[in-house]
């Protein structure tokens, strides 16, 4: 693991639903982070691991879960942590990973859909 720390600045914390309004170029590029971290099916996977996990996960319990390398496992994690999805922290050997609630959160409120209103339904 990188010693560097990633600092991702998360614009406003929150966002408008794209249902609501059409996003800046600003809000699409950071968008466009997340969706394309998202994008590989290993790293859904991963996610889903770290965000299902509760409080924090270590990589060791990770890895045996999936049918690639270590090596890939790091660099798809290193990837999660570049969009802004998850955090770690080193402890002796192992890293330890925790999805990042807020980016969950703004990632959730710019899918939000309105509520739908029907017209015209049929019985």
């Amino acid at each position: 693991m990188s010693k560097q720390k990633i600092v991702l600045e998360l614009s406003g914390g929150c966002c408008t639903p794209i249902s609501d309004a059409a996003l800046d170029p600003a809000a699409a590029s950071e968008g466009a982070t997340v969706f394309k971290a998202l994008a590989d099916p290993v790293r859904l996977r991963l996610m889903s691991v770290i965000a299902s996990a509760g409080d924090e996960v270590c990589v060791c319990d990770i890895t045996p879960l999936f049918d690639v390398s270590g090596p890939t496992i790091s660099h798809h994690l290193r990837v999660l942590r570049e969009a802004g999805l998850v955090d770690c922290q080193r402890r002796g050997t192992w890293v330890y990973y925790w999805p990042l609630p807020e980016r969950l959160e703004w990632l959730s409120t710019l899918l939000s859909a309105p509520a739908a209103t029907r017209t015209g339904t049929a019985s």
